[in-house]
C-alpha cells in the first residue's frame, strides 16, 4: 500500500518571516561591541576567555602557583634547614597550633613538649606541656642558611620562640623536621617535572617534525625507534638507569641525571601527536604557499605548521609533568634516585617504608599529601587547557 505525500496536508500552517526590503549587498551587518571584541580577539585571548570558564582548573592553577612559590622561597618559609637535627625529639608528634589559652587570646602558639621514655615499648612518649606556651614568631631570626648560595642570613617567616620548638608535622628518626623537608623537597620534586617535560618537549618536537613533514624512510624509521622505546617496561626502565648512575656523584648531578632520562624516556608519545598534526597541516594551502614562495624546511615547520597546535603541545606537557614527579618520587623511594643530603617529597617517603615504623608514626607519610594535590592539580589544569585548545568547544 502506498501513500502520495502530496495528498498530505500539515497540522498547521508554519509561518516564514520573509524581509521584505530589497537585497543590497554593500550593507554591513551590525555588530555589538560584544560580538566585536570576540571576533577581533586572538587565538590566545579566546582560550583564556574559554580556560576562565573552567572553575576547577583555575583553581588548580592557583594551588600550583602557591606551590611552586615554595621552590624560589623555600628558605625563608621553612623554620629549620632540611637536615637540622633535634637529638631530643626524636620521632616528636606534629605540635597543633592554638590560638587561645585559658579562655584568653594569645595568638598562634603550640604548647611545649615534655618526653619520657616507656620501657615496656622503648619508645619516646611526648606529652604537651600546658604550664609552657611558645608563641610564633613572624617575620623573625632563626637558623642560620645560605640562601640561593649567594650570601648568608637567618631570616625566616615564622620561627618557633626562643628556646622553643615548632614541628607542625612532626619530625623523623633523627628528628629532622618534616614540615621543612617538605618545603624543601618542593624545590627538586616539582621543578624536575618541568626540566624533564622540557627536554621531552624539545626531543619530542624535533622527531615528530621530521617524521611529519618529511615522512617516507626517516618517518618509518621515527617510528620504529618509538615503538622499541614504549614496548620497554617503564618503571624497571627508570630503575635500571637511575641504578646505573655513579654513587660517587654528587646530589646535583644526580638531579639532572634523574631529569634527563625521565626526559628522554617521556617524548615518545609527544613525537607521535606532533607527527599526525604535522601530516595533516603540511597539506594546507598556507603551507603549500610557504613552501612554493621558496621557504626552508625548518622556516615552514616552526613558523607556519608549530604555531597551529602549539595549545595542544601545552596541554599535552602540562599532562606529562605529573608522571615525571611521580617517577621522581618512585625512585627516590626505593633508595635508586636522590639521597640525603638532598631532600625531595620522594626521599622524605624514604623514611616510611617500615609498615611498623609508619603504623606508629604516621606523620611519617604527610608527603604523600602535597603529591596527591600536585598531581590532581596538574590533571584538573591539564583538562582545562586541553578544553581551551580545543576549537569545536
Amino acid at each position: 500500500m502506498s501513500m502520495d505525500l502530496r495528498d498530505r496536508t500539515p497540522d498547521r500552517d508554519v509561518e516564514h518571516y520573509v524581509d521584505p526590503a530589497p537585497f543590497n549587498p554593500a550593507v554591513t551587518e551590525e555588530m555589538t561591541a560584544e560580538q566585536e571584541r570576540f571576533y577581533q580577539a586572538s587565538q590566545w585571548k579566546i582560550m583564556w576567555w574559554k580556560f576562565k570558564r573552567h572553575k576547577l582548573a583555575v583553581w588548580s592553577g592557583v594551588v600550583l602557583i602557591l606551590f611552586y612559590l615554595c621552590v624560589p622561597f623555600a628558605e625563608t618559609i621553612a623554620p629549620y634547614t632540611p637536615n637540622m637535627r633535634d637529638s631530643d625529639h626524636l620521632y616528636a608528634p606534629p605540635q597543633p597550633v592554638h590560638l587561645f589559652h585559658e579562655g584568653r587570646l594569645v595568638g598562634p602558639f603550640v604548647y611545649g613538649m615534655q618526653s619520657s621514655l616507656d620501657m615496656e615499648t622503648l619508645q619516646w612518649v611526648f606529652t604537651d606541656d600546658k604550664s609552657d606556651v611558645q608563641r610564633i614568631r613572624f617575620f623573625c631570626s632563626g637558623a642560620p642558611y645560605e640562601f640561593w648560595g649567594l650570601f648568608d642570613t637567618s631570616f625566616h617567616l615564622f620561627c618557633p620562640a626562643e628556646e622553643g620548638t615548632l614541628f607542625l608535622l612532626g619530625t623523623d628518626r633523627l628528628g629532622r623536621d618534616q614540615f621543612s623537608g617538605l618545603v624543601y623537597g618542593a624545590r627538586l620534586s616539582l621543578t624536575v617535572g618541568l626540566v624533564g617535560v622540557t627536554i621531552s618537549i624539545v626531543l619530542g618536537l624535533f622527531f615528530g617534525g621530521i617524521a611529519g613533514y618529511f615522512g617516507g624512510f626517516l618517518d618509518n624509521m621515527i617510528q620504529r625507534m618509538i615503538e622499541i622505546i614504549r614496548s620497554l617496561p617503564e618503571l624497571p626502565l627508570w630503575m635500571a638507569l637511575s641504578a646505573a648512575l655513579p654513587v660517587t656523584w654528587s646530589p646535583v648531578w644526580i638531579y639532572f641525571g634523574l631529569t634527563v632520562i625521565l626526559g628522554l624516556l617521556d617524548w615518545p608519545g609527544l613525537a607521535r601527536a606532533v607527527r599526525s598534526k604535522l601530516l595533516s597541516l603540511r597539506e594546507e594551502e598556507y603551507a603549500k604557499a610557504a613552501v612554493l614562495m621558496g621557504a626552508k624546511p625548518g622556516r615552514v615547520i616552526t613558523r607556519h605548521l608549530l604555531p597551529g597546535f602549539t595549545s595542544h603541545i601545552i596541554a599535552s606537557a602540562t599532562l606529562s609533568i605529573p608522571a615525571m614527579i611521580l617517577g621522581e618520587t618512585a625512585l627516590s623511594y626505593l633508595n635508586l634516585g636522590l639521597r640525603r643530603p638532598a631532600v625531595s617529597w620522594g626521599v622524605l617517603l624514604n623514611e616510611a617504608q617500615n609498615i611498623s615504623v609508619v603504623t606508629v608514626y604516621p606523620w611519617l607519610m604527610a608527603p604523600v599529601l602535597p603529591i596527591i594535590i600536585v598531581v590532581l592539580a596538574f590533571n584538573f589544569l591539564g583538562d582545562g587547557l586541553r578544553d581551551a585548545a580545543d576549537p569545536y568547544k
